[in-house]
């Protein structure tokens, strides 16, 4: 199997151009935004180039399939409201590449995915988490962004491009390459990392009700301000988690809505995301219980009303030893002493498809660690190495 790595960094380049915005080499795609739709158009045009058939389910995962039985690789290419050019859409256009590259070459049937919303607009990993089954799509379409928009109006943006579901038992396993999206491999000079086990996650809306009221004439002791209960809260919460957590923990209140968000008023509501990660599924129950308790005490302190959207989560994953082993084989050809088994800290597709068969992860380098951001990116020798890896351990499977 010979790969083409211009033809890889081409397809990757001309994917960034759909969406490109900010400075560098920035990306703005979000899942359902017309950006986003008109990447996965012109990803299909390649699957079909590439002699793939073109399916796309009900959630808008889109699929390039081989015939019969196949190894299934890729990631996403929907962006943060402010992304990089490389967090999923390297994994997608790296596996379109090895899927070329292997029938050229006659090589093992690989099949290529896209999933649609890994970004989070409406939940968490939302696209594998409908087609793994974790999450049905009543359940899915409910779901709503922060601008109060559902998932089910929001996916009707595919249109014509849905043919119907994709079957997941005409496919062997899952790889995912992916940016490390932290400072580890960049940080030590190293090319690659082996993912040994994805974090567990769990993420829900928390809102506060108070009382919306005069800024200038409401006395302080009489407020029940939703801002100063979020507060509270974060304060709170930050001296209860002390004795639980382990230094890999991560909890975050990463968006916070007030109403009427005006300066001469006192916030009457506050809504707000609590996520937290770790690799222990009890210890992340222990959390969701502090949290809650945390949450609801400040709520009886200061006269409001407490309400929760629905609890969000995936349970960490181990990766599969065989598929696993095959990267690490590669990994140890392509760049003899310059890689790492390593824990992935960030949240992939690979957790959900992990539900219905065997999965393994690659990571390249994140230059100075940075990921989510306009800023992002990873040396081009290192994505050729990495799509490198993966043809290898692609040939030693069959």
């Amino acid at each position: 199997m010979q790969i083409n790595s211009d033809r890889f960094l081409a397809d990757l380049h001309a994917l960034r151009a759909i969406g490109a915005a900010g400075v560098g080499k920035g990306v703005v795609r979000p899942a359902y935004t017309e950006a986003d739709v008109a990447a996965r158009r012109w990803l299909a045009e390649r699957f079909q180039d590439a002699g793939l058939e073109v399916a796309v389910d009900g959630m808008g995962n889109l699929f390039g399939l081989t015939e019969g039985p196949s190894l299934l690789m890729g990631s996403h290419s929907d962006s943060q409201p402010e992304g990089g050019w490389l967090d999923g859409a390297l994994g997608v256009v790296a596996a379109l590449e090895v899927a070329r590259a292997s029938r050229e070459a006659g090589g093992p049937a690989v099949s290529v995915v896209s999933f649609q919303d890994e970004e989070g607009r409406f939940g968490v990993t939302t696209g594998s988490a409908v087609w793994s089954g974790h999450l049905s799509q009543p359940e899915a379409d409910v779901l709503t962004d922060h601008a109060g928009v559902a998932l089910a109006d929001a996916r009707a943006a595919m249109g014509k491009m849905v043919t119907g579901p994709v079957d997941p038992a005409r496919f062997t396993g899952f790889i995912e390459m992916h940016i490390e999206q932290g400072p580890t491999l960049d940080s030590a000079g190293e090319q690659i990392g082996v993912v040994s086990d994805i974090v567990g996650i769990r993420d829900m809306k928390v809102t506060f009700e108070g009382q919306q009221n005069h800024a200038g004439t409401t006395p302080m002791h009489l407020r029940k301000d939703a801002f100063q209960a979020v507060s509270a809260f974060n304060s709170l919460l930050e001296e209860r988690f002390r004795n639980v957590v382990s230094p890999a923990t991560v909890w975050t209140i990463g968006h916070v809505s007030l109403h009427p968000n005006a300066s001469s008023i006192v916030p009457g509501r506050a809504v707000f995301s609590m996520q937290w990660r770790d690799g222990d599924s009890d210890r992340l129950s222990r959390m969701e219980a502090i949290i809650r308790d945390t949450a609801q005490q400040v709520a009886q302190d200061r006269g409001m009303e407490l309400s929760y959207g629905p609890l969000l989560g995936l349970d960490p994953v181990k990766m599969d030893a065989r598929l696993r082993g095959a990267l690490e084989a590669g990994a140890e050809a392509v760049a003899p002493g310059k890689w790492r088994a390593m824990p992935s800290g960030a949240l992939h597709d690979a957790t959900n498809v992990s539900r219905l068969m065997p999965v393994a992860m690659l990571f390249v380098p994140s230059i100075n660690g940075i990921s989510h951001a306009f800023e992002e990116d990873t040396a081009e020798e290192d994505l050729v190495a990495g799509v490198e890896v993966l043809a290898r351990a692609v040939s030693a499977l069959g």
